[in-house]
């Protein structure tokens, strides 16, 4: 049952690491940290993507900045309670790792950043065009984890798939395909105050619904 499950959310990742690790929380004494990895896409950008790795797993207290690292996981969510709301904040959870020499990055960078998730639409997906007329959806998908609990995971569909997914309905059961991403936006916070923040998705390749009563 467990291997099911873990199934349900794989990850695999391959960049840079361009930040000190950071603590997050501790779970029956075991610490956990926060790193983060620069993963080149096909264009000239970069994302930003957060690890969440065990103390058990390397020694978080050395400074690992620059190095190549190769990552399998899942991608988990929990809310973190802000003031008067809930944040929904999102990371890799590593199972597996291990440092990498230049030579050993893949050539081909689609290779870098992969995730296939299994799960349900959560909410009705937001189908939008952008003002240069680019099709978008944005599909928010529960993915089961062991012990009854869920991780959701915001997820971005493009051109043909956005018109698909914009006809999927709450409950629909999705396997999805394609890469994790960073996207900069600006959070107004007052008339004179906004702040710069990072979300992070899914850009979705590939989608399918899976018909449950077959």
């Amino acid at each position: 049952m467990l291997d099911k499950v873990i199934e349900n959310n794989q990850v695999n990742i391959i960049g840079e690491v361009v930040s000190e690790f950071k603590f997050s929380h501790e779970v029956f004494g075991e610490g956990f940290y926060l790193v983060d990895v620069s993963v080149n896409r096909l264009s000239e950008m970069v994302d930003i993507i957060p690890l969440m790795i065990s103390e058990r797993l390397l020694d978080v207290t050395k400074d690992y900045r620059g190095m190549k690292i190769e990552v399998s996981g899942q991608f988990r969510s929990y809310n973190r309670h802000e003031d008067t709301h809930n944040k929904l904040i999102l990371s890799i959870f590593v199972r597996e790792l291990q440092f990498i020499e230049d030579d050993e990055m893949p050539e081909e960078q689609s290779k870098a950043n992969q995730i296939f998730l299994d799960g349900f639409v959560c909410k009705p997906p937001t189908y939008r065009k952008t003002p240069l007329g680019r099709e978008i959806a944005d599909i928010l998908i529960a993915v089961n984890r062991p012990y009854g609990k869920s991780d959701y995971i915001p997820c971005i569909a493009w051109g043909r798939n956005a018109r698909y997914a914009a006809g999927i309905e709450v409950g629909g059961h999705l396997q999805i395909q394609g890469r994790v991403q960073s996207r900069e936006y600006t959070k107004k916070l007052s008339d004179e105050e906004v702040e710069k923040r990072i979300a992070y998705e899914v850009s979705v390749c590939k989608i399918d619904v899976v018909d449950d009563e077959e």
